[in-house]
């Protein structure tokens, strides 16, 4: 069984539940403290949620039974879409997945709902350095499905910003065992503001490593591998290009393979 609710600090201000699927509707404006719960009365089991019907439904991995998105508003607001959970009415949807969607080949990197502090909504994205803390440099924003990387700063474009650091390293975390073999790495492109990666490390969870080239381009760049069967991937050992510019960073990274 499915449940959605808005709860805030006070309790539950709206829910719903059904069996497989579910929707939920809330009139009223979101307001500070807010958050959007999903819960299944079982562990790991494939979601297709969407939280807000102007953001895209995700193929997702609910390893806890349950999940709270909260209401972003002020700094929060700004990596988000600026029609995403604003007005007095909105659509919650989730339901479990079928088994083509389950088996399908896809990109397995991608959650829009993704946050800090996610423990159970798949896949999830962490960094060691977000730039100056912003949410518009946080790790969320690289697998969020939004490839516009001609700018930097607000929607649209938001990015993983490393804060010139140069140990700075991201790990896509599936949440469980899945397959992949190949990788679609979207750097910013703001030039001439930002420089570039001319090479990449990527770590995977069963050991092994890779070392991919980049060049200077706006375009998507695809790194081929052999599959592999992962929990987890890190983008580290970042090497900018020599340019005058101390401001790589990394639009949208998209992993796809199949469910082992």
């Amino acid at each position: 069984m499915l449940t959605l609710k808005i709860e805030n600090d006070s309790g539950i201000a709206a829910e719903m539940s059904g069996g497989d699927e579910v929707v939920l509707v809330y009139g009223p404006e979101y307001v500070p403290g807010d958050r959007i719960t999903v819960e299944c009365d079982k562990d790991n089991v494939f979601l297709i949620v969407q939280f807000d019907d102007a953001m895209a439904p995700a193929f997702t991995f609910l390893s806890n039974k349950k999940y709270s998105l909260p209401i972003p508003f002020e700094e929060k607001r700004v990596s988000y879409s600026p029609r995403a959970f604003v007005g007095d009415r909105h659509v919650i949807y989730a339901r479990v997945a079928t088994e083509d969607e389950i088996k399908v080949r896809k990109n397995l990197a991608f959650n829009p709902y993704d946050g800090h502090g996610n423990e159970s909504l798949y896949p999830h994205a962490v960094a060691n350095v977000e730039t100056r803390g912003e949410s518009v440099f946080a790790a969320r924003n690289a697998i969020d499905g939004n490839k516009a990387n001609i700018g930097h700063g607000p929607w649209p474009y938001q990015s993983w910003g490393i804060n010139r650091d140069p140990e700075a390293e991201i790990k896509i975390d599936f949440g469980r065992d899945v397959v992949i073999d190949l990788a679609s790495v979207y750097l910013r492109a703001d030039f001439p503001h930002d420089a570039w990666w001319e090479q990449i490390s990527f770590e995977f969870s069963d050991g092994s490593t890779l070392e991919a080239p980049f060049i200077k381009t706006h375009e998507g760049q695809d790194v081929k591998f052999a599959p592999k069967t992962v929990r987890w991937v890190k983008l580290n050992k970042l090497i900018k290009a020599d340019d005058p510019s101390p401001f790589p960073a990394l639009t949208q990274i998209e992993f796809y393979g199949i469910e082992k």
